[in-house]
Parts: C-alpha cells; sequence; structure tokens
C-alpha cells in the first residue's frame, strides 16, 4: 500500500502540475487571438484599448501563475519526499529539549505546523509583492504603499497568533485525546467555530484592515433601503469600504450571517457606477440570499468537511501513509499531510464545483432582472469587466476550471434574452 501510495502522490503532483500550467497556456493562446476584437455585444461600452489592457492583464497574470505553480509543486514534493518535515520536526524538538523551551508532543506538533505554513507564505511573499507593485502598478490598479504591504503582513500574523494557534492547539488536543471518534468532534467544533467566525468577522476582522463608514449617500440609501424592503431583505447596516486604499478594483458584497449581516460597497464601485446600476448589482446579491445560496454554499462546507475528517480518521493510523511520503507518524504530521496533499486529490472535480457556483450566478441574475432592470445590471457588468480589466474572452475549458462567475459573453446575452 505504501509503494502505491507512493507512486499516486507523484503522479497527481506531477500531472495536476502540468495540467495546470497547459490550462494557463491556452488560455493565454486563446486570449491572444481574441484580443485585436472586442465582442459585439460589448462594443459600445468597452473600447478597443480597454479590451488589450484586460487581455494584457490577464495574461501577466496567468504567467505569473505559471510560475507559482511550479514553486508551489516543488516546495510540496521537498516538504514531504524531500524530507523538510521531519527537518522541521528534528530541529523544533532539538531545540525545544536543549533550552528546556517545551516538553510537550501537542505544542512541538503544533510549531511544526505553523513552521510549515509560514516557510509557504514566505515563499509567496515575494511574487505577491511582484503582483501588486509591478503588474497592478502597471495596469494602473494598484493603490497600496509599502508601508500598507508590510503592515497588512503583520496584521494577518497577529490575527493567526491570536486565533489559528489556539485553534489548531485544541483541534490536536481533540485529535489525540477523544478516541476513535475523534474526527467527529474535530468536525462539531470547527462548524461551531466557522459559525462564531460568520458572525463576528464583520464586527471585529473586518475593520482591522479596512475603514467602514455608514452609507452618507441619502438618496442612495432611500432607493437600497426601498429594494430591501421589497425583497424582504433585513441587514445590520449598508456600509462603504475604503477599497481604494489598496486598489482600484471595484466591488460589493454581503457579509456576515443571521442579523449580523452587511451590506458593503467599496468606494471605487460607488465613484463607477449610477444609483440604477449600484441597485441592480445589489438586487444580483439579494438573489443570492433569496435561493439560500449562502446557506447551501455553507451546508456545502460542513458536508465536505465531514467527509475530508472521516477520511483523516482513516488514515491518521496508517503507517504506510506517512511512509510513503516520507514523514514520520504523529498526530500533528497527519494533520498537516492531510492539509497539503487533499488539493491534489480534489483537482479533477473543480469543473463540478466551478459548475455549481456559475449557475448560482445565473440564478442571482435571474433574481436582479426581476427586482431591478435587466439593462441597469447589464451596464453596471460591462463597466466592472472594463474598470476591473476582466478578460471578455477567457478559454471555455480553463473557465470550466477557475471561474466561480460565467465567461463575460456567456453572462451578458443570458441577460439580453430576459
Amino acid at each position: 500500500m505504501s509503494i502505491t501510495f507512493y507512486y499516486l502522490f507523484l503522479f497527481l503532483l506531477v500531472t495536476t502540475t502540468i495540467f495546470q500550467a497547459w490550462l494557463s497556456r491556452r488560455h493565454i493562446a486563446y486570449i491572444k487571438k481574441n484580443k485585436t476584437k472586442v465582442p459585439s455585444v460589448f462594443s459600445k461600452t468597452i473600447s478597443i484599448s480597454d479590451h488589450k489592457k484586460a487581455a494584457d492583464y490577464t495574461i501577466s497574470k496567468s504567467n505569473i501563475g505559471i510560475i507559482d505553480l511550479f514553486i508551489q509543486a516543488i516546495f510540496l514534493y521537498l516538504i514531504t519526499l524531500g524530507g523538510g518535515i521531519n527537518i522541521i520536526t528534528n530541529i523544533i524538538t532539538e531545540l525545544s529539549y536543549s533550552f528546556n523551551l517545551i516538553d510537550n508532543q501537542l505544542v512541538i506538533g503544533a510549531t511544526v505546523i505553523i513552521s510549515v505554513m509560514l516557510i509557504s507564505s514566505l515563499i509567496d511573499l515575494p511574487l505577491n509583492y511582484f503582483k501588486t507593485f509591478v503588474i497592478d502598478e502597471k495596469f494602473g490598479f494598484n493603490r497600496m504603499t509599502k508601508y500598507i504591504f508590510i503592515s497588512d503582513i503583520f496584521k494577518q500574523a497577529t490575527l493567526s497568533i491570536i486565533i489559528g494557534i489556539p485553534l489548531l492547539l485544541i483541534s490536536l488536543w481533540i485529535i489525540t485525546n477523544l478516541g476513535s471518534l475523534w474526527w467527529l468532534w474535530l468536525w462539531i467544533f470547527i462548524s461551531a467555530f466557522n459559525f462564531l467566525m460568520l458572525t463576528i468577522y464583520p464586527l471585529y476582522i473586518a475593520p482591522f484592515f479596512n475603514k467602514f463608514v455608514p452609507l452618507k449617500d441619502k438618496k442612495l440609501k432611500y432607493k437600497i433601503e426601498k429594494l430591501l424592503l421589497k425583497c424582504g431583505f433585513e441587514s445590520d447596516g449598508l456600509f462603504v469600504m475604503n477599497g481604494s486604499l489598496r486598489s482600484n478594483h471595484g466591488n460589493a458584497y454581503f457579509t456576515g450571517f443571521g442579523k449580523s449581516k452587511r451590506i458593503v460597497f467599496f468606494d471605487t464601485l460607488l465613484e463607477k457606477l449610477t444609483h440604477k446600476e449600484i441597485e441592480a448589482v445589489l438586487a444580483h446579491e439579494l438573489g443570492h440570499f433569496h435561493h439560500n445560496h449562502v446557506k447551501k454554499r455553507i451546508i456545502l462546507m460542513f458536508i465536505i468537511s465531514f467527509i475530508g475528517l472521516y477520511i483523516l480518521g482513516v488514515l491518521k493510523d496508517s503507517s504506510w501513509f506517512y511512509s510513503s511520503l516520507g514523514v514520520a507518524q504523529n498526530d500533528a504530521n497527519g494533520l498537516l499531510l492531510f492539509l497539503l496533499i487533499s488539493p491534489l486529490f480534489i483537482f479533477f472535480i473543480r469543473p463540478l464545483m466551478a459548475y455549481y457556483s456559475r449557475k448560482n450566478e445565473f440564478e442571482a441574475d435571474d433574481y436582479a432582472c426581476k427586482y431591478s432592470d435587466p439593462n441597469d445590471l447589464k451596464l453596471s457588468l460591462i463597466k466592472l469587466y472594463r474598470d476591473n480589466a476582466s478578460t471578455l474572452t477567457p478559454d471555455p475549458l480553463h473557465s470550466k476550471f477557475y471561474d466561480s462567475h460565467p465567461p463575460a459573453l456567456e453572462r451578458i446575452n443570458t441577460i439580453n434574452k430576459k
């Protein structure tokens, strides 16, 4: 079994990396092929220069994405079969005993997991910096200063310490101490934690990174409240987020759960769209709640985590699972390995997940067309495609794997039929 899983891991690592790189190259070629002509349904709003800008922006991001693919694949190999986890474990254990720091396997295990995640984040850092200060800067999207970039890193690290470390320690304690059904107790704990985060995120965590102020435009606020009443939707308030602090990209979203639901508009979005177009965007988001997409996704997430933890429950005490990946057997390593390699095993079901998400978007668009003018929805989307430099001509196969939203042309043609 150990040899079989060893070759299965190598096969998936190589094939998923090469396949994703091939998809990206195919995506780039398709965009280049359609770069010189704006699709007719967009020609009145999007100029050829805007179309070319979106193509070049997408190509630049895709090229960086290919580099990132191979870096992550090499890292995964080195940290597992390359002995990285064992080396990190030995170093932390020796340091702990040499300096009498800790003599607790649970804490040592948690430190190993945190160290691996930290190394992964540090590896990602140069490319994230390049994406922000080279690519986004070149195409006029970046508003982030180096101070904000570094500040965000420290804020994320602070949250990881305050929230992540206790979560990890409790999870490892459950795995170690609650018998053969530990995976069920861990699922209950993580599910409860996720519910808690849905409630507290908009109130305490999001303001850690951005400022949220009540919507001041009285005329727009009145129209939105009228729409909310018409749709039977209750929220904790309408807020404007200073998205322009970091980027020129515009967006709007719902956050929170239950009575803590908030409607948030990027300030950049409010600058670019008319009141009617903003209403149409909001009606689309309300469509997600009308169709219970948020609840359904939460339930789906709980089902997936239940299945995943059950599988981990089977693997945790199987010596072949560790030996096939070249890693010493212990509870912390079992959890770490599962987190690291599970994306390889679910990659080829991504089209199903993307299809489900795109289906939800079509349903939300349909709802928006009933509670707002379809033409306003269409215009708002076209402006967002233009202003966010979103490609109008993605490769169809690439889109099936990666796009949570329908391709622009398909989406606008569907709205035109309303």
